[in-house]
């Protein structure tokens, strides 16, 4: 069996795990949902169901994976011997592959605004032929496929460079360019005359305009932007020394997601008031309103190139992150060399991923109650197998796992001190997680 690697520091470890939470839901998903359900309101659910829920299951899937240095299914058989819960795995891996299937293709857009940025062909166009643009592409289906098998070969190549000099070396590269990109931004932003507005209608605590329904927006937010329930974490914390301290890391990786979702909410919406373009575009953010912001401001080309830049450095590591489960698995599980399990690996994704591309053009006619390939993924990806996932984790850790264990990975066997964490950890996960979890559930699935 290939020996096995692990991040030669705690910073490489912290950047990659932060890197596989960061990604395209923090840049506009989160900017959006603040904005649509009460702004300051919003952000201080957002902030304690990431207290109460999201750190407390990274933690879980911390002590699952630096507890057995090894895959998830190895991982439930030992911590559980007798028991079939690693049967959860093959859901885990099979939540990996599609949610890079699609999320692939979605990169492959990036990298073809990427380049058209660097050409100088985001500009000068009017709204409508933004519009257009976008439309082409993904009606184009060699357009969509070439540039999503190129950022999947970008992707692997980084895997097989292994832990240390492909996946941290990435990581502690990309992680703080992304930061100093978002700063940049961030600082251009509230120069602009419009950036009062754009900050009050962030920040602005409107409890009157956060409902039921916005309050579980955050809770499925929060949940989804940091990556937990389909082992990502797990697989990253089995590469961790045994002297890192859990409880540290997993808050750190929250407050730098939680850090930069609020940032991208400074960087867009100063910009979106100053020019007088509709705050709640969503999803087309990205694509057809911020190219029409750019060609308006001073150094446009610059500011283009320079964003789709922050947004293929958070796609990138958010795909490394998700590529690293089923990988393992093979490497560990069926005694693969590294090259032959990506090869395996790369292989399923290409084929998801190509059926996503042409799901918006030559395999258009192809729906499953109502949607296609790309849109059943993206629904299965993020309201079953991420939910489901975080669900087990939750119970598993908080219900079945043995108490010792807990205690012995919070404290390092003893060496430091988790007088309040324990507690708070065993309650969140017993009670708080399960229960907003299922009813995340319930209201992503329609049932509620």
């Amino acid at each position: 069996m290939t020996k096995r690697g692990g991040f030669a520091t705690r910073l490489g470890a912290i950047a990659a795990a932060v890197g596989s939470a960061v990604g395209l839901g923090n840049i506009w998903r989160f900017p959006y949902e603040a904005g649509m359900n009460g702004g300051g309101a919003f952000i201080l659910v957002y902030i304690g169901c990431i207290l109460v829920m999201g750190i407390p299951v990274i933690l879980s899937e911390f002590i699952i994976g630096r507890s057995t240095h090894s895959n998830m299914k190895a991982a439930l058989r030992r911590l559980s011997p007798g028991k079939k819960y690693y049967l959860f795995t093959y859901l885990c891996i099979l939540g990996s592959f599609v949610v890079i299937g699609f999320y692939s293709v979605v990169c492959g857009w990036i990298i073809e605004y990427l380049y058209q940025a660097a050409i100088g062909q985001l500009s000068g166009h009017t709204p409508q032929e933004y519009n257009e643009m976008f439309s082409s592409l993904v009606a184009n289906p060699w357009r969509c496929v070439g540039w999503t098998i190129l950022f999947l070969i970008l992707n692997f190549f980084v895997m097989s460079r292994g832990v240390e000099k492909g996946i941290e070396r990435v990581a502690r590269v990309m992680m703080p360019l992304l930061f100093v990109i978002l700063a940049i931004f961030c600082i251009n932003s509230l120069l602009m005359p419009g950036a009062s507005k754009g900050l009050k209608f962030l920040f602005y605590p409107n409890f009157s305009a956060l409902t039921m329904r916005g309050v579980l927006d955050a809770f499925g937010q929060a949940f989804l932007s940091l990556s937990i329930g389909i082992s990502c974490l797990v697989t990253y914390s089995s590469y961790f020394k045994d002297d890192t301290s859990l409880a540290k890391d997993a808050i750190t990786v929250a407050g730098l997601d939680t850090l930069v979702a609020i940032l991208s909410g400074v960087m867009i919406f100063p910009a979106v008031f100053s020019f007088g373009v509709e705050p709640t575009a969503g999803p087309r953010l990205i694509f057809e309103v911020l190219p029409g912001i750019f060609q308006q401001m001073t150094g446009g080309y610059f500011w283009a190139l320079l964003f789709f830049l922050l947004v293929f450095f958070a796609s990138l590591t958010s795909t490394i992150s998700l590529s690293e489960i089923p990988i393992t698995f093979l490497i560990e599980e069926r005694n693969l060399t590294r090259n032959r399990a990506i090869n395996w690996a790369a292989l399923v994704t290409f084929v998801l991923a190509t059926l996503a591309a042409l799901s918006f053009n030559v395999l258009d006619d192809i729906k499953l109650w109502g949607k296609n390939i790309f849109d059943m993924m993206d629904y299965a990806a993020s309201n079953i197998f991420m939910l489901l996932g975080g669900l087990f984790t939750a119970v598993y850790v908080g219900w079945i796992l043995d108490r010792k264990v807990v205690h012995n990975q919070l404290t390092n066997n003893g060496r430091l001190k988790a007088r309040f964490v324990e507690p708070y950890l065993i309650f969140c996960l017993r009670y708080v997680a399960p229960v907003s979890i299922f009813f995340i559930f319930l209201y992503l699935t329609g049932i509620i």
